[in-house]
């Protein structure tokens, strides 16, 4: 069974390691977005899949515009093709070139959080658990019909970063399930019901108006990148991870009622408050609150309202 691999960021290099692993050069190619500048000084960076590839002796392929290269995908004489977070939308003359079939692994439990920032999406949203499906790809946005999914919980303590480096692993172990059951021909598909799509998401500035929980899962959700931010006392700030604490304090949302070494960061919240345990100064280094709160004098300002 010749397999052709379609991913992008380091949250598909676990699945592209585990096919490579049990299959060897039955992979054959592995397909990615082109180089792209990164940093501030725009050094043409590969995307993790085709560093990865190279380091693993898989062929890399990287098209601009995939629909227009169904000729050199032919050229593979590949029976199927696995996608894990690729970044392009496929069509059907794509999906034709593949007699298994074109497989996706999704992070999330569809047909709930469809498209581009599901994992971010769900610990925003407050969601207690998610998971990955192995869905046959079609023409709509991640609605395919489900070959096999896994439930994953959302701690307390996930981050996007965390929670994306769980969901990577469950779906390497899970695409090896399905990749076994398509070779033996024992598919079973399910097809989906109504669902949910979700959008990309940006930076985005606090408003601690929300409850606490909302203030933190919004952190969390976008921890480490593309991240959330507030501004204080003339300060910017990079929010990394906040938690949930009680605070009895009767003061605006929006207030600094603690900030020392020993109590912690907090910020009073529509209801409820959060101890910022990580942050970033702007220009500055990442560090904990604790170093933060030391030799500053915040306790009592209150944090701007985002811009609408």
């Amino acid at each position: 069974m010749r397999i052709v691999f379609a991913g992008t960021p380091g949250f598909a290099v676990p699945s592209l390691r585990a096919i490579r692993r049990l299959y060897g050069d039955s992979l054959v190619a592995a397909v990615t977005q082109p180089d792209k500048p990164q940093g501030r000084k725009g050094i043409l960076t590969p995307p993790p899949v085709k560093a990865e590839a190279e380091a693993l002796g898989v062929p890399v392929l990287q098209f601009p515009r995939i629909r227009d290269c169904a000729a050199e995908l032919s050229e593979l004489r590949a029976d199927l093709m696995v996608t894990c977070a690729y970044g392009q939308i496929l069509t059907q003359e794509i999906l034709d070139r593949f007699p298994l079939g074109v497989w996706n692994i999704h992070a999330s439990l569809l047909p709930a959080y469809r498209g581009a920032a599901p994992i971010a999406r769900a610990i925003i949203d407050g969601e207690r658990e998610t998971g990955v499906t192995i869905m046959k790809t079609g023409l709509g946005l991640d609605t395919g019909d489900i070959l096999l999914s896994e439930k994953v919980e959302i701690e307390d303590s996930d981050t996007f970063g965390t929670l994306s480096a769980r969901l990577a692993d469950c779906g390497s172990l899970l695409i090896m399930h399905a990749l076994d059951l398509i070779g033996q021909g024992k598919t079973v598909l399910k097809q989906q019901g109504e669902g949910s799509v979700c959008k990309k998401v940006a930076r985005t500035e606090v408003d601690f108006g929300g409850t606490a929980r909302e203030v933190s899962c919004l952190i969390r959700g976008l921890s480490p990148a593309p991240l959330a931010f507030a501004r204080v006392s003339g300060l910017t700030l990079n929010l990394l991870f906040a938690e949930e604490v009680p605070c009895e304090a009767d003061v605006p949302a929006g207030t600094v009622v603690a900030a020392s070494p020993k109590q912690g960061f907090v910020v009073r919240c529509g209801s409820g408050a959060v101890r910022i345990r990580e942050l970033q100064p702007a220009g500055g280094k990442v560090m904990d609150d604790r170093a933060f709160c030391n030799g500053r004098k915040l306790e009592g300002a209150r944090f701007e309202q985002p811009v609408s």
